[in-house]
């Protein structure tokens, strides 16, 4: 069970980049962590790399897949079991929504314009991206309400930024803050899906580069929004860190991970009643 003065937090898929870092900086600033990842394995070699430097008496491994609600069921109730509460989640996890074509797979390199995007890619995209964060939050509610000091940071993109949704009627909703609720932005979701597999993004103003992913962190600034307002005694944001050197834009990023990694944390380690609902471009404010 929890020591009163201890904190908790959770880094979902933390067993490399952005992630990994988030949980070696807060486990230094001597917070417990639970570094999670899908794969058992992969989670353990994390694990064993905090051990080199001096950290894993303040990091725990579970494995959780956030596009199961089975498994997030399974590491909410570890959670309560071994600790009680929860003070800080850091939504981490996110896929692409997009894969490489065979050629540059074999070693051509890096190439933008190879990306290939597909509906099936797309659906597996918002449901890591956007419904897995979101099952996190509704899940891990009640033991982040035992805390005196909740925070959520969500891990989002300036790709996800409304600028980016040419189409009206999606921005529209999205724009309207005090309108938000979770149906609307599942029908904005449902109403893009549709579009992507009838083959009209461009013709209806969706964006056309990394479309899922794009679409996913804007339903995520969005869902930040509806729960900032839900929950006014927590601090929830969400933050772009940056263009930052990991696996996703095939490390050609400026910032290291070390660089990226500092805005969440500054987020996550914010002092009560600090603004909540908000989005950050590393550690600027910015507009949605």
């Amino acid at each position: 069970m929890a020591e009163a003065t201890k904190r908790y937090a959770v880094v979902t898929w933390a067993n490399k980049g952005i992630g990994f870092e988030i949980v070696r900086q807060l486990a230094s600033n001597g917070i417990v962590v639970m570094l999670t990842a899908r794969d058992e394995k992969r989670g353990l070699e994390a694990l064993q790399k905090l051990q080199h430097l001096r950290l894993s008496d303040q990091v725990v491994f579970h494995q959780l897949d956030v596009s199961d609600p089975a498994s997030i069921t399974s590491f909410a109730d570890f959670i309560k079991t071994q600790f009680g509460k929860l003070d800080i989640l850091v939504n981490n996890a996110g896929i692409g929504g997009v894969k490489l074509d065979a050629d540059v797979e074999a070693g051509a390199g890096y190439d933008r314009s190879k990306l290939i995007q597909n509906s099936e890619l797309a659906e597996e995209c918002l449901q890591t991206n956007y419904y897995g964060a979101r099952r996190m939050a509704e899940t891990l509610i009640s033991v982040l309400q035992l805390s005196s000091s909740p925070r959520i940071v969500n891990i989002s993109s300036s790709l996800g930024k409304l600028e980016s949704i040419q189409n009206k009627w999606a921005g529209g909703i999205l724009r309207d803050a005090e309108n938000l609720t979770e149906e609307k932005v599942d029908e904005v979701l449902k109403v893009f899906l549709k579009d992507f597999k009838e083959g009209s993004l461009t013709a209806k103003g969706w964006p056309t580069f990394l479309s899922a992913y794009s679409v996913s962190k804007a339903a995520m600034n969005a869902y930040t929004r509806i729960l900032a307002k839900k929950y006014p005694s927590f601090c929830i944001n969400c933050v772009c860190p940056g263009s930052v050197k990991t696996d996703i834009n095939g490390n050609t990023g400026i910032l290291s991970t070390e660089e990226g990694a500092s805005s969440p944390v500054m987020l996550a380690l914010m002092r009560n009643g600090s603004p909540s609902g908000l989005f950050f471009v590393q550690k600027e404010l910015s507009s949605f």
